[in-house]
C-alpha cells in the first residue's frame, strides 16, 4: 500500500479523455496552433492558481510540499472544512469552464481540463460518502498520524521553526478535539469502527503520548525528534532552553489533552461497536461500497464482476505455482507447501533486533540491483532518493505490512519504503523480494517520486492519485523484477507468485466482505486455503478490507490493465515495440485513471510506437 499527498483534484476517478501521446516525429495535431499554445499557458496558470487555493486549506499539504507557508497550524478536520473545500472547487470548476473553451486548447490541455473537471464530479461522490469512513482503522488512524508528520515533514532550520513546531503541539488540542466530536456524530448516526479496531487503536493513541516528558520512560519519540532537531540549531543555549521548555510545556499541556479527549471519544463510542461485519450492515451499506468501489478502481465494474476476476486469477496463479512446487521437488499438495513455507526455520528472520536489521539490509539490497539495470529500462528515473526504514515502534500495531511515502519536492524528505518488523515469526523471507519492488523500485518510487518531477505538467496531476494506477503499477513492478533478471532462487519467485495471488485473494474477500456478507472469520478462512500469507498478515489484510472498503481492489484491478495494454501494443507493434518506451507512456502523464491510460497506449500504437513525446 502507499501513502502520499493525494490533492482534491485528482480524487479516484473514472474519466474518458482524449488521447495525447505522440509518436517521436509524428505531426503536432491541427489544435496546436498559436492561439491554442495561449489558452494552453493561460489554463496552466489557472490550474496552478486553483492548486494554490485548494493547498491554502491544508497546512500540513504545504508542509509536505516543502512550503513553509501557515507552517504553525495543523488541518481543519472539521465538516464544515470538508465543505469548504467541496466549495471551492465546485466555484473553481463553474470558472473553468466559464472562462475556457475546449476546442481552442491542445489535446494535452483538454485531458488536464478532463482530469480536473471530473476529479470535482468524484470529489462530489467521495464527500457524499464521508460520514461512512472510519476515522479509526486497522491500517492507520489520525492520533498515530500526527507524530508521524511532525517528524518526517516539520524541518527546523531556525528559531522561527522550531516556535512553529511547538504551535502545532499546541494545535493538537483543538485538532483532536475536532477528530473526537466527528467520531461521536458519526456514531450517533450508527456508522462506528468494528469491534476489532478499538483495542490497538486506543493501545496505539496512549502510546503516543507515553516516555518523558509524559512519564518517566524513555523519550517519548515527538520529544527526542524536537530536542534533536532544536540541538542542531545555529542558537544560543539560552534561545535553545527556551525552546525546549516550551516544547515541553506543549507536549504535557494541550498536546496531551487533545490526545487524552480522543481516549474519552473512544471509550465513550466502543460500547457502541457491536460488530466486526461488512459495510453492508451501515445504513445504505451497499450504495457506499459500490461508490468505494468506483473510487477505487476508476471503473465501473460491480462487486460481482470483481469477485469473478478474483477467482479466476487465483486459479491462475495457484496452476503457475504447482510449476515452481514441482521444480523444487515438494511433492505434497500446494497447501502443504504453504505450511512448509510458512513453519520451516531457513524462510524467516530471527525475531530480533539482528532479524530485523538483516531484513532492512536484504530489502536494500534488492533496491540496489533494480537501479543497476534499471536504465535498460526506463528512459527516465526519479531524481529523489529512495530510503528503506521500519514502522516505528509505537504505530506498528496499526500500520500496514508495508507502505511507500511520498518524497519532498524540495528534496528535503526522501521517498520511503516502510516496512512493519513487528513479529519477525510472522515474516517470510520469499516474500521481500516482491515486495520490495512493489513499495521501492521499479514500483511506487519509479511511478510517484518521478510524477512529482515532470515538468510542465500542473502541480494538480503531478502530485495527485489515482489507486487503480498507483497500486497496478506496483504490483506490475513485481512481475516486470522477474523480466528484468530477478527471483534467481525459485522460492524467491515463488514468493512473487504469492504477492500476486494475495492481490487476486483480495478481490475474492474485499467483495466478499462488503457484497456477500462473509464474516471476518470467512474471509481469513479463505485467505488461510488460497495464500502464503502469515497468520498476523491475513489478520490485518482481512482487518483493513473491512475498515477500508474498496481499497484492496485497486491493485489487481489496475496491473490487469496495465498488463493488457503492454500486451495489445507488443502484438500490434511487433519489432517496433520498445520496453522503455511503453514505460516512459504508462508513467509520463503522471497518475491518470485508467480509462484515460488506455486512450494514451491506444493513441501510441496508432502514431506507430517510438519514443513518447508529451
Amino acid at each position: 500500500m502507499r501513502r502520499l499527498l493525494i490533492s482534491s483534484a485528482a480524487v479516484l476517478a473514472v474519466c474518458a479523455a482524449a488521447p495525447v501521446v505522440l509518436a517521436e516525429g509524428a505531426s503536432a495535431p491541427a489544435a496546436a496552433t498559436a492561439d491554442s499554445q495561449t489558452e494552453d499557458a493561460r489554463l496552466n496558470a489557472f490550474f496552478e492558481q486553483a492548486y494554490q487555493a485548494r493547498i491554502a486549506l491544508s497546512p500540513q499539504a504545504m508542509t509536505a510540499l516543502g512550503l513553509k507557508t501557515d507552517y504553525d497550524k495543523l488541518d481543519d478536520v472539521s465538516d464544515a472544512a470538508s465543505a469548504r473545500s467541496l466549495a471551492l472547487q465546485e466555484a473553481q470548476l463553474a470558472q473553468m469552464k466559464a472562462e475556457f473553451d475546449p476546442a481552442r486548447l491542445s489535446v494535452q490541455s483538454r485531458l488536464s481540463w478532463r482530469l480536473f473537471e471530473y476529479g470535482v464530479e468524484q470529489a462530489r461522490l467521495s464527500n457524499r460518502w464521508r460520514d461512512w469512513n472510519f476515522q479509526f482503522a486497522a491500517n492507520g488512524n489520525p492520533t498515530t498520524g500526527l507524530p508521524v508528520f511532525m517528524i518526517n515533514n516539520h524541518r527546523i532550520g531556525s528559531v522561527a521553526d522550531a516556535e512553529a513546531y511547538v504551535a502545532r503541539l499546541n494545535e493538537a488540542e483543538r485538532y483532536m478535539g475536532q477528530v473526537a466530536d466527528t467520531l461521536k456524530a458519526r456514531a450517533a448516526r450508527g456508522v462506528v469502527s468494528p469491534r476489532f479496531v478499538f483495542e490497538p487503536s486506543i493501545e496505539n493513541t496512549r502510546a503516543v503520548i507515553a516516555g518523558a516528558p509524559f512519564d518517566g520512560g524513555a523519550d517519548n519519540p515527538v520529544w527526542a525528534d524536537f530536542q534533536k532537531k532544536v540541538g542542531a540549531l545555529d542558537a544560543d543555549q539560552v534561545t535553545k532552553d527556551r525552546l525546549l521548555a516550551s516544547g515541553r510545556a506543549a507536549l504535557t499541556g494541550p498536546y496531551k489533552r487533545g490526545y487524552d479527549t480522543v481516549l474519552a471519544a473512544l471509550d465513550q463510542v466502543r460500547p457502541m461497536a457491536d460488530s466486526d461485519a461488512g459495510v453492508w450492515r451501515l445504513p445504505d451499506g451497499e450504495a457506499y461500497y459500490n461508490a468505494r468501489l468506483q473510487l477505487s478502481t476508476t471503473t465501473d465494474l460491480t462487486a460481482e464482476q470483481i469477485h469473478q476476476i478474483g477467482l479466476e486469477e487465483v486459479a491462475r496463479i495457484q496452476a503457475e505455482m504447482e510449476v515452481v512446487k514441482a521444480k523444487v521437488g515438494f511433492t505434497g499438495s500446494l497447501q502443504d507447501f504453504f505450511a512448509f513455507l510458512k513453519t520451516d526455520p531457513r524462510f524467516q528472520y530471527p525475531n530480533t533486533p539482528e532479524g530485523k536489521e538483516q531484513y532492512l539490509t536484504d530489502a536494500r539490497a534488492f533496491i540496489a540491483q533494480v537501479m543497476a539495470v534499471a536504465p535498460q529500462w526506463f528512459s527516465n528515473l526519479p531524481k529523489a532518493a529512495l530510503e528503506v526504514r521500519a514502522v516505528e515502534p509505537f504505530r506498528e500495531a496499526t500500520a500496514s505490512i508495508a507502505f511507500y511515502n511520498s518524497p519532498a519536492p524540495d528534496g528535503s524528505r526522501p521517498g520511503i519504503y516502510y516496512v512493519n518488523l513487528s513479529d519477525m515469526t510472522q515474516v517470510l523471507k520469499p516474500q521481500i523480494e516482491g515486495i520490495s519492488y512493489h513499495e521501492g523500485a521499479p514500483g511506487h518510487h519509479f511511478q510517484i517520486a518521478y510524477a512529482q518531477e515532470i515538468e510542465g505538467l500542473p502541480r494538480f496531476r503531478r502530485f495527485g492519485g489515482y489507486g487503480a494506477y498507483a497500486e497496478g503499477w506496483g504490483l506490475y513492478a513485481e512481475q516486470l523484477g522477474k523480466e528484468m533478471g530477478f527471483y534467481q532462487d525459485p522460492y524467491s519467485d515463488f514468493g512473487r507468485l504469492s504477492t500476486e495471488l494475495w492481490r487476486a485473494v483480495r478481490l475474492v474477500t474485499d467483495t466478499g466482505l462488503h457484497a456477500k456478507r462473509w464474516s471476518r472469520e470467512q474471509a481469513m478462512d479463505y485467505f488461510r486455503r488460497n495464500s502464503l500469507l502469515s497468520e498476523r498478515d491475513i489478520q490485518k489484510e482481512v482487518e483493513r478490507y473491512i475498515t477500508n472498503p474498496g481499497q484492496a481492489t485497486s491493485y489487481k484491478i489496475g496491473e490487469l490493465k496495465i498488463e493488457e495494454l503492454r500486451a495489445k501494443a507488443e502484438a500490434a507493434l511487433g519489432d517496433r515495440f520498445d520496453i522503455k518506451d511503453y514505460h516512459a507512456v504508462v508513467l509520463g502523464s503522471g497518475s491518470v485513471p485508467l480509462d484515460v491510460l488506455e486512450d494514451q497506449v491506444n493513441a501510441w500504437i496508432a502514431a506507430g510506437g517510438g519514443k513518447p513525446t508529451l
